[in-house]
């Protein structure tokens, strides 16, 4: 049974409103760091076409590089982590900053195609850290009266920052009189493209310095009298600060370190609700989404749209991602998250089929005739919408709750990282595929979204309403 007295220390735990500005000040430059994931992730998209031709590569050797920068993003979240706790989590966001500006200069400054892909795998080392250490920090300095709608800041931040590299990328494309190889102040279009992230980098290192190591950090470093100010900065002093540092240390104390040996089940190799993890994670990529952020601009110009207007569809769709976005936050605790994501399947599986139908109808040119490029466009739009407002928040607060206490880290450590191999096999593949037939890789995708149905009505238990403590 479940106690109802309030524990000790937590009268007065919700920050005064005095506080609350400045803790909206600290978890938005933490959200920084998903702005950046977000924005790095995406500003790909403007430069594929004018890598292609700059360097002369081939399909399958530009789907190395623009995937190539997933492997430096498993590597960069499997690492954040343990690297935070030695040193931490504000010398991570530091460090991450780093990269980004470092992948930025490098990527827009190439010498060769192999140049390029080392700058990618070293931008994806910044995404991977951004992508656990912000959550992370946001969760360990947010007031718990408040936490929940913080910690939405970095999935926010993530969507606000593909739709910004998008804008950039039609601004610049538009400078440029619509080509992407244009000369700029003496580098191309493309160059520009990627190197205007040097800004938003070199803000979020600068906003690091501004903002309070975590105060768990600083507790189990045996610095208590910084940990004390800090929750005073951001709960209000009216908080009993020996009683927080006592609980939060108490439950330091109680925490499990998950490791994978506890993931192993007697069938199969891991734990049934591990593979329910994984399917959940191996889906949300499976049916395509990241083609929408990594090629949208090379898929339509590939079916006969000029680039100044493939770069604004772009624009246009990272803009429906937002909105689906905040659809999700609204509904996921009032509809649950089992509802969502079969809503989310049925809509992508419709607009998927609808996509490869429109795509079936390429003539010799390349170009699509009217009506099937219009179903195409209203189709896309509307995947990325049902997406949006399902899988894409959805899986993430499945893996956050559905996982036993005991192996709940290890277990979404697992989760996470098939969620990047299953990224990196679509963003590698679709350029070859797309070459061989794109109606037919639009139907791959739709059955992907079609399977995701019955996995979820079989497979996946709601968690909405329900504590942590009780998932098994």
């Amino acid at each position: 049974m479940t106690s109802t007295a309030q524990p000790a220390g937590t009268e007065g735990r919700k920050a005064h409103p005095d506080h609350l500005g400045h803790v909206i000040f600290i978890t938005a430059a933490a959200a920084m760091g998903g702005f950046l994931f977000g924005y790095d992730s995406s500003v790909i998209n403007g430069a594929v076409e004018a890598i292609r031709h700059r360097y002369d590569v081939g399909s399958a050797g530009l789907a190395q590089v623009i995937a190539i920068a997933l492997i430096g993003c498993a590597i960069g979240a499997a690492t954040a982590g343990r690297i935070a706790d030695r040193i931490g989590r504000i010398r991570v966001m530091q460090i991450a900053a780093v990269l980004f500006t470092v992948s930025a200069i490098g990527s827009a400054l190439p010498f060769a195609i192999w140049d390029l892909a080392i700058w990618r795998i070293v931008g994806g080392f910044g995404i991977g850290m951004a992508s656990v250490i912000g959550p992370a920090y946001i969760a360990e300095v947010a007031p718990p009266a408040y936490r929940g709608r913080l910690g939405s800041f970095q999935q926010g931040a993530i969507v606000i920052g593909i739709a910004v590299s998008q804008l950039v990328n039609w601004g610049i494309l538009n400078l440029a009189d619509g080509d992407q190889r244009g000369k700029l102040a003496g580098l191309e279009a493309w160059q520009w493209m990627l190197g205007v992230m040097v800004v938003p980098a070199v803000l979020y290192g600068l906003l690091s310095f501004a903002i309070p190591e975590s105060p768990r950090f600083l507790i189990s470093v045996g610095r208590h009298d910084k940990a004390k100010e800090v929750l005073a900065e951001v709960e209000g002093r009216s908080v009993d600060l020996d009683v927080r540092v006592g609980e939060i240390e108490q439950a330091m104390r109680r925490e499990h370190k998950s490791s994978f040996k506890d993931l192993l089940g007697s069938r199969m190799g891991f734990l049934p609700i591990v593979w329910v993890g994984i399917g959940l994670s191996v889906f949300q990529q499976l049916v395509g989404i990241n083609v929408a952020f990594y090629y949208s601009s090379t898929l339509w110009q590939s079916v006969g749209i000029d680039p100044s207007s493939s770069f604004f569809y772009s624009f246009t769709t990272s803009i429906i991602n937002i909105i689906g976005t905040v659809i999700a936050m609204i509904f996921v605790d009032k509809i649950g998250r089992r509802p969502l994501a079969l809503i989310g399947s049925a809509g992508m599986a419709v607009a998927l089929a609808l996509e490869a139908w429109a795509f079936s109808a390429k003539t010799a040119s390349g170009a699509l005739p009217s009506t099937e490029g219009t179903v195409a466009l209203i189709a896309a739009h509307c995947f990325v919408l049902f997406f949006a407002l399902s899988w894409g928040v959805v899986v993430w607060v499945f893996l956050g709750e559905m996982f036993p206490n005991r192996i709940r880290a290890a277990a979404l450590g697992v989760a996470a990282s098939a969620q990047w191999i299953a990224n990196w096999a679509i963003t590698a593949s679709f350029p070859s595929l797309s070459d061989w037939n794109l109606s037919g890789t639009y139907v791959i995708y739709t059955i992907f979204a079609l399977l995701s149905i019955p996995f979820v009505l079989k497979y996946v238990k709601e968690t909405k309403g329900k504590a942590l403590e009780e998932m098994g």
